[in-house]
């Protein structure tokens, strides 16, 4: 199976004589590399050109084979292109009209003199914005750029693939027009200024790519400012719904339930706090959080305003362990932190029939051939792994509810209510390796949706809801 994510495009010029083909294809071979195909780009008498897509290792892979390619005689390397880069050449979303503009009476009602009599509209009934433009469906997709997909502080510009990337997401699965607006501002105050300010023709912000602590800091900002739309960080929701979802069905193959069993939590960015804060939500039995320093608990003076709430509201007997120290004994592991943070041999002291979510990005931190032998349920973001858990199960069908009956604010009990629609998904098939439902499940964006404009209704967080 071709690996997408190091698959190369080399334009090679061969001979054109028998054997020629097998010798470069040979060649790959040998090099560790793997074709996936061979185009035929122009034949010629006396020399062929074609395109070779051959899966690697990574780039140190692709070197190797292009080197061996050119060391054949009468053969040569034109161009090289990894396909990943080149999927994204003039970037990977557009605007599309949704209105027939194609005769001078489209014209005059899509535009002027048409135009304005809508404008008016507006203007005397501002509620009508919802009803008339693009305002309903769309989201802001916002990033800083600091924390950019696991590669660190990238800036704004750098961030924009990733930004689109939830764009086309929004638009693919849940069917919202979402605009990517990475914004070069490190100054919090001023970055939710120009959030502010960009949100009138937004019915949500989505935040995403933020680190952690700066994802705080805006959120705190913006909770002094009354936008009346909602605002959800994917690394935040996003990631705790999915985990929680995971870790409910995990749980119960093992033969257990959330509210008896004791969660290890290693790292503390927003993904663990937020993961943290669900699951003392949902009645989790014993949830303790380790980061950096070790066991999170109230003895300490170092912690955050966030990570201090953590250390209040879990850790009931005040351990002091580091996250080795609190894994014995316990049913679950939500790592969110680094590779090699725990072992097998750290797995094998927990209690039976482990649940072990190693969510480490780029890296997890037990990988699943080391935890094979000993976690009864494995996950991680990884999309080769069984159970690839990510903030992309929840967020598409969060966004459809929320937008469906115009929510102001995005609050824990729709979460909560997207993670047990997550969790529902799975349906009877759910075993050890289907614990979550894949990304690109049918049903799954409607499950949630469904679920988080119910909940919006029953909190009153719903300004109304929307027919068709």
């Amino acid at each position: 199976m071709s690996n997408s994510e190091h698959s190369i495009t080399i334009r090679t010029v061969l001979p054109a004589a028998t054997g020629t083909f097998a010798a470069v294809v040979e060649a790959i071979a040998d090099a560790g590399g793997a074709v996936d195909g061979a185009d035929l780009v122009v034949s010629g008498q006396d020399e062929v050109t074609r395109d070779f897509t051959v899966s690697v290792s990574g780039d140190d892979a692709a070197a190797g084979v292009v080197a061996a390619i050119e060391k054949l005689d009468g053969v040569s390397v034109e161009s090289v292109k990894d396909r990943v880069v080149l999927l994204h050449e003039g970037g990977k979303i557009g605007m599309r009209n949704r209105v027939p503009v194609s005769s001078r009476d489209d014209l005059a009602m899509a535009y002027t003199p048409g135009v304005a009599r809508v404008c008016m509209a507006i203007h005397d009934a501002p509620e009508k914005v919802w009803d008339y433009t693009i305002k309903a469906n769309s989201v802001m997709v916002v990033s800083d750029g600091s924390s950019v997909v696991g590669e660190g502080d990238l800036g704004a510009e750098a961030a924009l693939p990733a930004v689109e990337a939830k764009a086309l997401f929004l638009r693919r699965l849940a069917g919202i027009d979402a605009f990517p607006l990475p914004i070069a501002e490190r100054d919090i105050t001023k970055l939710a200024d120009i959030i502010e300010r960009l949100s009138s023709v937004f019915a949500g912000i989505h935040l995403t790519d933020i680190a952690g602590s700066r994802s705080f800091e805006l959120l705190r900002e913006f909770r002094s400012r009354k936008l009346g739309i909602p605002i959800l960080d994917d690394d935040r929701e996003g990631t705790a719904a999915a985990i929680l979802a995971a870790l409910s069905n995990g749980l119960r193959c093992s033969g257990k339930t959330i509210e008896d069993s004791t969660i290890v939590i290693s790292g503390l960015g927003a993904g663990g706090l937020s993961t943290a804060r669900i699951l003392v939500a949902a009645g989790a039995g014993t949830v303790l959080a380790a980061d950096s320093e070790g066991a999170v608990h109230t003895g300490r003076s170092d912690l955050s305003e966030d990570a201090a709430w953590v250390a209040e509201n879990t850790n009931p007997e005040g351990r002091t362990d580091d996250v080795r120290g609190l894994l014995v004994g316990a049913d679950a592991f939500v790592g969110l932190s680094a590779p090699g943070i725990v072992s097998a041999a750290d797995i094998r002291t927990m209690a039976a029939d482990p649940v072990v979510l190693a969510m480490g990005w780029p890296e997890p931190e037990i990988s699943i051939t080391e935890a094979a032998d000993v976690a009864a349920v494995y996950g991680s973001r990884r999309p080769e792994d069984p159970n690839q858990i990510t903030s992309s199960l929840a967020y598409p069908g969060v966004w459809k509810g929320v937008l469906s009956c115009r929510a102001q604010r995005i609050d824990q009990q729709m979460v909560l209510a997207a993670s047990r629609a997550i969790a529902s998904s799975c349906g009877t098939a759910m075993c050890s390796d289907y614990v979550v439902p894949a990304v690109l499940s049918d049903e799954l964006v409607d499950r949630v949706a469904d679920a988080v404009r119910t909940t919006a209704e029953q909190t009153g967080s719903a300004r109304a809801a929307v027919s068709g």
